[in-house]
Parts: structure tokens; sequence; C-alpha cells
């Protein structure tokens, strides 16, 4: 089918809770505020640990959900559910007649029920296997935020939990973009969800070298393609986002944010933890993005890059686009939103873009925290200091999402035509 033939995708609505807001508007307000999420843990459980600092979710589900959807769920598919009922509710679903057998959901984690995983097991240990609840396993399972959220919006055309680590938020959007195109779904909830923030997931990340351990400031220890980066910042919660048939939109007189226009999926085949120094992968990701979109890399005025902090992953990242978009690549205005939210894991990808969206919606590139000195090894035209206003006429952007094993996602995202 080519991509004259094919359904055209448009993104309906969008949800989200993040370090920075409790919803997609606090969020990209924060965003357009340079505000950071990233904040010292003062827990007992973290005394000990080496690195001290995380990006809580800005909003506690217990503000939000009822008793019942807070004993049931696990933290990963709360956030799930919460992202996702704002962007069914902001797409104009919220109270219309949606034929279930034409709708579906993709919406990925990286770790599922982590923590509900490891506090079941302390109960085991601690008090025995009569103590281990009955909701123990379906809540801890990695496919919970996906099928939760398949309930809630009765979705039957499929519900799907793709996992690539921290590319799985970007690949279950491309998974819903192909849902429609290919016919099975006239609408699709997708996006990702994460809850990581424990003492197991910090102690391994920390023993990795793989975060900052700017335990005395730390608002300032997300600094992607900073010179005095020292790794990332994990954070929590969720990024969703309604993607539809443009004809199914227009039917219903639905607003479309901008065109979910393709996207490029690649693996690197190299290190488990470590990206290829010539970003081979990543070059192919985003090739594979324009060519699915119709898109020239001239077209391209907007990227959210990976950029997650660590001084490989920025530089390879940044040398893979501009391998991929040749001349046209310092033309791209580049915001890295992790220096305010820091590393969401699974629903990086989603929040990213989601991002990227708004970005194009209201014709703003967020501004960067934290650059103080950029890397020589990355020159691209990085947003900091203030955000910056992006061309009129047609414009196209681009979310990376890269995850251990060598997943590679690229979204390539532009105003509607």
């Amino acid at each position: 089918m080519t991509s004259g033939d094919r359904a055209q995708v448009v993104v309906t609505g969008l949800g989200a809770t993040t370090p920075i807001g409790g919803d997609a508007g606090a969020t990209w307000a924060g965003l357009l505020a340079g505000c950071s999420g990233v904040r010292s843990l003062t827990e007992p459980w973290a005394a000990d640990l080496p690195v001290r600092i995380a990006a809580p979710a800005a909003v506690e589900p217990a503000k939000v959900l009822d008793r019942i959807e807070l004993r049931r769920l696990d933290r990963c598919s709360q956030f799930a559910l919460m992202a996702a009922r704002e962007a069914w509710a902001d797409a104009g679903h919220g109270g219309s007649s949606v034929d279930p057998d034409r709708v579906g959901v993709a919406l990925a984690s990286g770790m599922g029920g982590l923590t509900t995983l490891l506090n079941t097991y302390d109960t085991y240990r601690e008090k025995g296997p009569r103590r281990i609840s009955p909701l123990a396993l379906p809540t801890l399972l990695p496919n919970g935020p996906a099928a939760i959220v398949g309930l809630e919006i009765n979705a039957r055309a499929g519900v799907h939990a793709p996992v690539s680590a921290c590319a799985s938020g970007a690949e279950a959007i491309a998974c819903g973009i192909e849902m429609i195109r290919s016919g099975r779904a006239d609408v699709v909830l997708a996006g990702g969800a994460e809850a990581a923030i424990h003492p197991l997931t910090m102690a391994g990340f920390a023993a990795m070298l793989a975060l900052s351990r700017r335990n005395a400031e730390p608002e300032r220890a997300s600094r992607p393609c900073d010179t005095d980066r020292d790794g990332f910042v994990l954070g929590e919660g969720a990024g969703a986002m309604v993607l539809e048939s443009a004809s199914h939109a227009a039917r219903r007189g639905a607003r479309a944010y901008c065109e979910a226009a393709g996207y490029g999926m690649s693996s690197d085949a190299y290190r488990m933890t470590k990206p290829p120094l010539d970003g081979h992968g990543v070059i192919r990701a985003i090739g594979q993005a324009l060519a699915d979109a119709d898109l020239r890399p001239e077209q391209i005025g907007h990227i959210n890059p990976h950029a997650t902090s660590t001084p490989q992953g920025d530089r390879a990242e940044a040398k893979a686009i501009h391998i991929a978009l040749g001349a046209a690549a310092s033309g791209a205005a580049v915001s890295c939103t992790k220096s305010m939210t820091g590393h969401l894991l699974g629903a990086s990808g989603a929040v990213e873009a989601m991002a990227a969206v708004l970005a194009l919606h209201h014709r703003m590139a967020p501004a960067m925290i934290n650059l103080d000195s950029q890397d020589d090894d990355v020159q691209l035209d990085l947003v900091h200091d203030k955000p910056r206003r992006l061309p009129d006429g047609p414009l196209a952007a681009l979310s990376n999402s890269f995850g251990f094993g060598g997943h590679n996602v690229v979204l390539a995202f532009r105003t509607v035509r």
C-alpha cells in the first residue's frame, strides 16, 4: 500500500501525568516555564542509596482515582488510567458512542507492575504465602496498563502492550498508527506508563553508573548534552494520545492537533546497554520515519531527542541525526525535555511524543534547562534559555526513543495538511 492509498492518522486527544504536571496542560506549561520535576528522596528506604534523587509524579494517583482503583491497580496502571482518561475526554469521546469493534489500545510499559511484584515478594518472605493478595498476579502483569485502559474504553479491535525498554511508549504509538492504517481500527488510544522509583531499580541503575549522583542539587542533575552531565534521573508517570483516522475524526467534527505521519523502527544488534558509536540503528530509524511519512530532511523543523544525559548516548544520537538529516540537521530546533521531567523509561517516548505534538500545535519549542556548556560533540541547535517560536507554514517534527537491547523508534508528526 502506498502512502497515498493508506488512511491518514491524526492526533485528536492528549493526556499525561508527569513529574512536572498532573495532566497534559500542566505538563506543557511546566515545559514552557522550564520547571524541574527532580527532587531529593526523603523516604527512609533511600537513605543508604548512592543516588538519592528522582523525579516522582507531580500529582499522586490517590488525589485522582478512587479507593478501589488504588487497591486493585499497580502504580504503573494507575498512571496509565489517569493519562488515558484525560486523552479520551480531550478527544471528545467521553460521552460519544464509538463502535467498540473499531477501537484499539496500544499502551506500553518497560517494567510493568514492578512495585507490586517486589512488594508482594517482601510480603511472602516476611509473612508467608497465606498473606499474598489474590489481586497480586493480575496487578503485576506487564500488559496490565494496556488491559485496564482497554476495559475502560471498551476496546475490542485489539489491546497491545509492546515491551522495548525505554522505547516502549514510542513503539506503542507506532503500533497504534499501524492499527489504523491496516484498517483494524478507527480509533486507538496509545502511549506508555512507568512507575519504577523503587530501591531495587535505583540501586541497580546506580550500580551501572547510569544515574546522576548530583544529590546536593537535584534540580540541576538532568542535563542532556552538557559537558558536566553524569547520568540520567529516574522519573515516573504516563503519556497517552488518541490516534484516529482523519476521515473518522472529520465525520464527528473532531479537532486534530496534528498528523501522526509515520514511524521508523530498527535494532542495533550491538550491546545490551550501549549504542554503537556510528549510530547505524538510529540513522536507519530516522530514514525509515522520513520515508514512511513522505518527508524530506529539510521539512523537519523540530526534534525531541532521546537525550537521556549520558555522554555516550547523547553523542551517538547527535551524530546519527546529522548523518540522517545531512545539512538540514542544523535547521531543526531541538528540545531536550528530559532535562525537566527526568527519564520516564517506558513512558518517556509517549510523554515526549506528546511534547512534540504540542510543539507543532502551538508552534513553540520548549527550552531545555541545565545547559551551561554544550558538549562540542553534540552539534545540534539546542533550544535553551527561553522557548522558541517555530516557523509558520507546513512543519514536521521527530520524536526519538531508544531502549536497552538496542531498540530504536522514531516518530514523525506534521501539521495537518
